[in-house]
């Protein structure tokens, strides 16, 4: 008989999250559900693998009155992902979860987002990936707030998760990035796009401080909405009101007439 799913469930805001807690009981009966995630808040950490103590801490976690096969470590989402592939699961994992997030991942920022950076780690090793954010107030990314209500974004990833473990993805394409907004209800529709150029949080100047000692960068959402990319991200959650898919790949090489860019450097004349 064929195994049953394995799902790898991870995050950035750390294992207490409610939103990976959301997450793990919208796709709780599809398969057999492993928990990896932080020990504590990692948001920004990006795909860094900082280090490690290496140790894998039992969490408590009960979902839909069974016991969830959970752990924490204190490591960067990406690094628990790597934790979780190389020395916890039994096997590679059919599909891996990141989020839900508190807090929008959108834009050109993407790259430093912790959750996108674990979904970027598990395509690396072949497993397809959904990182699933939720719009929010800024005052709310690094909290475990209980005032953000998840159901629509859970939604969302019980949804996707079925596809992908029906066909898994098609190729060139490694990670679902998904933004709900924070206004959406059963009824909003979803809409595939690209990751906008535009750069969506942008830091803000630290307070004045006396000496080396400079103040702790801010941030803040700043858009350019007249020049925004209609089938981008950013204007598909924040101007439309549309959950945002953008299909993403590990493949960073530019979208370029190579034949062009080789012409233009003057490497085609080395070749003559």
């Amino acid at each position: 008989m064929k195994a049953s799913p394995l799902i790898l469930i991870t995050n950035d805001d750390g294992i207490a999250s409610p939103g990976l807690h959301a997450a793990v009981q919208a796709v709780h009966d599809l398969g057999e559900i492993w928990v990896v995630a932080p020990r504590r808040q990692q948001s920004g950490m990006g795909r860094s693998l900082p280090d490690s103590d290496g140790v894998a801490h039992e969490a408590q976690l009960d979902i839909a009155g069974a016991r969830v096969k959970a752990y924490s470590l204190d490591t960067s989402p990406a690094g628990a992902v790597l934790y979780a592939l190389t020395a916890l699961l039994p096997r590679l994992p059919d599909l891996a979860i990141s989020g839900i997030n508190y807090g929008e991942n959108v834009g050109s920022g993407v790259t430093s987002s912790g959750t996108v950076g674990a979904a970027l780690e598990a395509a690396c090793a072949g497993v397809p990936g959904l990182a699933v954010s939720l719009e929010t107030d800024t005052s709310y990314h690094f909290t475990h707030s209980l005032d953000i209500n998840f159901e629509i974004a859970a939604q969302w990833v019980r949804r996707l998760a079925r596809q992908v473990l029906a066909g898994s993805l098609p190729p060139g394409v490694d990670i679902l990035k998904v933004d709900v907004p924070s206004d959406a209800t059963e009824d909003t529709p979803a809409r595939l796009t690209r990751v906008s150029r535009q750069r969506y949080f942008w830091p803000t100047r630290p307070a004045p401080a006396n000496g080396l000692v400079i103040g702790t960068l801010g941030y803040e959402v700043r858009v350019d909405r007249d020049a925004l990319e209609p089938d981008s991200d950013v204007a598909t959650m924040l101007v439309d009101r549309v959950v945002s898919i953008a299909p993403l790949t590990i493949d960073l090489t530019a979208k370029a007439e190579l034949p062009i860019l080789d012409k233009l450097l003057g490497l085609d004349n080395q070749r003559r």
